[in-house]
């Protein structure tokens, strides 16, 4: 398995661990991801303001990885949005594409429309499987309750995604925990938006969003929450400090990110995967593990 990575924005400046460990398990797990310098933003930040400019960033990235002869796996679910509906869009819409391609040779850049774009998670949900995950463990983490967040950009819109999970019962992150030897915990708001969404916009209202799933996750006694977003990170890691303080609670809950999680099963040291650098220390967890 090959492909190019696509890291986004958020990872490269705010969550290195997250970059570290994927990288890291994913190469033990026999998935080559190749570096294209020349990747720039995937749109996303643009795409409510001027639909044309976040089409063309799209694209242009998409025709980076085509001319490698390569599919584009993501970090970001918002990256995976916009690139996975960039590409299917161009893909069935010839007229569209066309016009996309006019721009885009003024820039010596073409695309075809034959890239396609999957997160990680799916990467490992689908592509290695969780059989094959099973057998990678060597360190089940059975002593664990781990609650998955899902965020809004994994699994909707899912016509794009090829229905790869229902996005109203969501199960593949649980079950990618608990192929891990983890107890996948439930909870009442684990479709929830985190809050990141308009933190530029109103921080009271995303602070308020943050906390609630915090709560509603601390209440099932979760000992950790299972992470695959950048930005899902910073409401939840960098801003839950901030929660404490201002609404007066306790949390203290790590995050982690799923090659994290995944990793420390399959019996790769901690500082490889990165989690010195997580904005809660998992130090309980790493206690237990030892």
């Amino acid at each position: 398995m090959k492909y190019a990575i696509f890291l986004g924005c958020t990872v490269p400046v705010r969550n290195l661990s997250y970059e570290q460990s994927a990288r890291r398990v994913a190469r033990e797990l026999g998935i080559e991801l190749a570096d294209i310098p020349e990747f720039s933003c995937c749109g996303y930040p643009v795409k409510s303001v001027h639909h044309e400019t976040a089409l063309l960033l799209a694209a242009r990235n998409l025709a980076l990885a085509e001319e490698k002869g390569l599919d584009i796996c993501t970090l970001c679910s918002a990256c995976t949005s916009v690139l996975t509906e960039t590409s299917r869009e161009l893909a069935a819409n010839e007229a569209l594409l066309g016009n996309v391609n006019r721009s885009l040779g003024a820039i010596g850049r073409r695309y075809s429309g034959k890239v396609r774009v999957k997160h990680l998670a799916r990467v490992f949900y689908e592509d290695v499987g969780l059989e094959a995950i099973k057998k990678a463990v060597k360190r089940p983490l059975d002593m664990f309750r781990i609650a998955s967040h899902y965020g809004c950009h994994y699994l909707k819109p899912s016509e794009v995604y090829d229905h790869f999970d229902h996005p109203e019962v969501p199960q593949s992150l649980d079950r990618l925990v608990a192929a891990t030897g983890a107890e996948a915990v439930d909870y009442a708001t684990k479709k929830e938006c985190c809050g990141g969404a308009i933190l530029g916009v109103d921080e009271n209202i995303a602070l308020q969003m943050a906390r609630a799933k915090l709560d509603d996750i601390k209440a099932n006694e979760a000992d950790a929450i299972n992470l695959i977003c950048p930005f899902c990170s910073v409401m939840y890691g960098a801003n839950q400090r901030k929660i404490q303080t201002k609404y007066g609670t306790r949390y203290d809950l790590p995050i982690l990110y799923y090659p994290q999680i995944l990793g420390l099963a399959m019996g790769i040291d901690a500082e490889e995967l990165g989690l010195s650098q997580n904005p809660i220390k998992p130090k309980a967890l790493l206690a237990k593990i030892s």
